[in-house]
């Protein structure tokens, strides 16, 4: 927090609501600013649906539900907090049904609170809520130009407890467990053990385990459920292979919902061409919601899909090496992969990463993208782990070439160390909506990111753009997409600050500094302005 002492001064500029607003440009996936947040530990707006299935035993620290759900990311979307950043995606963990029981390995037990381990594809866990609520979340989420982002894991099912019994081998392989030498140890084994790992490479046809019938006819949706999937692959052609019952049934979200796009889970540990055969069902099914909901459609924009290659990096372009092979997941269904680099990048200076990352998107990653972050729900080496780099933290992810992800709590500085929490639990602490509300620092922190993320929602050249450096000291540089440009100025002096326009902006044209909200004129090659902050945003008014 030391940092956010150092720049708390600024907080007497212009607040985000007050500024002037610009409209906003057309929305493209390549400079989008999405939200990624652990449905279970943002906002429980929902108390009566905190515990389910007898799901009553005690958990290690932060290993447990902790009520966070649907309606309390409702709640944040009718304030407004999503808009006033700039957001313009929200990524949630899956929200399928989870296993009912603990599992009892290491860390003391552990429940399925962030989602990763399915019990049921076709139900919502009623711990995060029902398909009601998220049918309007999607909605009003929509109504504020804001895209939903699920979460898909195919890879494997949830572990098994004494409540959860194994699916049949016809579905899973138990054994043996990955040890990530080679493509085949990587990607025909389970993660971990205690992990049953699907047969996605198999097109060998599997009846549905009798568990998930016993269980559909007791809850009355038995008929219902094999007409839709007689429908699916009729109209398809696929085998009834464990694989394409799970992407039908991730599908359905999207037909039913009109959900933008699968964040996917464990990219690599299946065979590439799963991802295509994905990327096509959830193509077909957003198509088949645009044609049945045509006043809610939003653009032309295709189904999104971004990948977690775990230990991709943008400097890898678009191979991914398992050592005995490469492979290219761009060309297996994804527009985006989840770039592990930018965490380490974040070390060198603006420059450094924007001019790098702007050349290698506009060359060997032309037409694809990255999504870059700084903290995450797994990565147990974030940038700025103790928190004392918060600005210059949101300044780098936000300005950089590519998607922006803000890990929830990342703009209100959440610790991520957690007393008693052991391994992963640390980064998957419950929102600081406290400090949110009470303290000046995380205030103006919050501050910090919502001019930045408002200013990149507005401007696709933000993320999408070429980028150029216009001078070296003091740094500024211009970044172009289409017909929008914008001129932003870093670790600037205080007071009044000069730079040249020529090539960007003609003589007469009205800027906005989008961080200050103070207005000039181009005049004879140059925009001048005075303020007190390091940072001028400057766009055309």
């Amino acid at each position: 927090m030391k940092k956010l002492l150092i720049i708390a001064g600024f907080a007497f500029l212009a607040s985000c609501s007050s500024v002037q607003k610009t409209t906003p440009q057309t929305f493209h996936w390549e400079g989008a600013n999405m939200y990624f947040l652990l449905t279970d530990r943002f906002q429980n707006g929902d108390q009566s649906n905190d515990v389910n299935f007898g799901r009553t035993e005690k958990a290690a620290v932060l290993r447990g539900f902790e009520g966070g759900d649907l309606r309390g990311i409702i709640h944040k979307i009718d304030d407004n907090y999503f808009s006033d950043l700039g957001i313009n995606a929200i990524w949630m963990t899956p929200l399928v049904e989870q296993i009912h029981g603990a599992t009892d390995e290491g860390t003391g037990k552990t429940y399925g609170f962030h989602g990763y381990w399915a019990k049921d594809w076709t139900s919502l866990d009623p711990n995060f809520g029902t398909k009601a609520a998220l049918k309007e979340l999607v909605e009003k989420a929509h109504k504020k130009g804001i895209r939903i982002v699920l979460d898909a894991v195919i890879n494997h099912t949830g572990p098994v407890t004494n409540l959860d019994a194994v699916y049949p081998n016809s579905w899973v392989r138990t054994s043996p467990q990955c040890k990530y030498t080679n493509y085949e140890n990587t990607t025909a084994c389970t993660l971990v053990a205690n992990l049953p790992d699907i047969l996605t490479e198999s097109d060998a046809p599997a009846e549905l385990p009798q568990m998930l019938v016993d269980k559909w006819k007791k809850e009355g949706r038995y008929d219902a459920e094999m007409q839709s999937l007689n429908d699916f692959f009729a109209r398809t052609g696929y085998p009834r292979a464990p694989k394409y019952y799970i992407m039908k049934w991730l599908a359905d979200y999207v037909q039913e919902f009109g959900i933008d796009g699968y964040r996917v889970d464990t990219v690599k540990h299946t065979n590439e061409d799963v991802w295509k055969d994905f990327q096509k069902v959830c193509q077909d099914a957003f198509d088949i919601y645009k044609r049945n909901n045509p006043s809610k459609v939003l653009d032309d924009n295709l189904f999104f899909t971004v990948g977690e290659v775990y230990g991709y990096g943008i400097s890898q372009k678009q191979l991914y090496d398992f050592g005995d092979k490469k492979v290219n997941y761009y060309q297996n269904g994804f527009n985006s992969l989840i770039n592990f680099d930018f965490k380490g990048d974040a070390n060198k200076s603006y420059e450094e990463i924007f001019s790098n990352y702007s050349q290698l998107l506009h060359s060997d990653l032309n037409g694809k993208t990255v999504l870059n972050y700084l903290s995450s729900h797994d990565d147990g080496w974030p940038f700025d782990k103790e928190r004392k780099k918060t600005f210059e933290s949101g300044t780098k992810l936000l300005l950089a070439p590519g998607i922006s992800q803000i890990y929830y709590g990342d703009e209100t500085a959440r610790p991520l160390v957690v007393k008693g929490a052991e391994g992963d639990a640390n980064l998957r602490s419950n929102m600081n909506w406290t400090d949110v509300k009470t303290n000046p620092e995380t205030k103006a922190l919050l501050t910090h990111y919502q001019k930045l993320g408002k200013f990149r929602a507005n401007h696709p050249a933000v993320g999408a753009g070429v980028h150029q450096m216009i001078s070296q000291s003091p740094y500024w540089f211009t970044r172009t997409f289409d017909q929008d440009k914008v001129l932003v100025g870093l670790d600037l002096k205080p007071g009044l600050k000069e730079v040249s326009t020529s090539g960007i902006f003609e003589d007469g044209t009205k800027l906005r500094d989008a961080y200050s909200g103070i207005t000039t004129t181009v005049k004879n090659g140059k925009a001048i302005i005075e303020t007190n902050s390091p940072i001028v945003l400057f766009e055309k008014i």
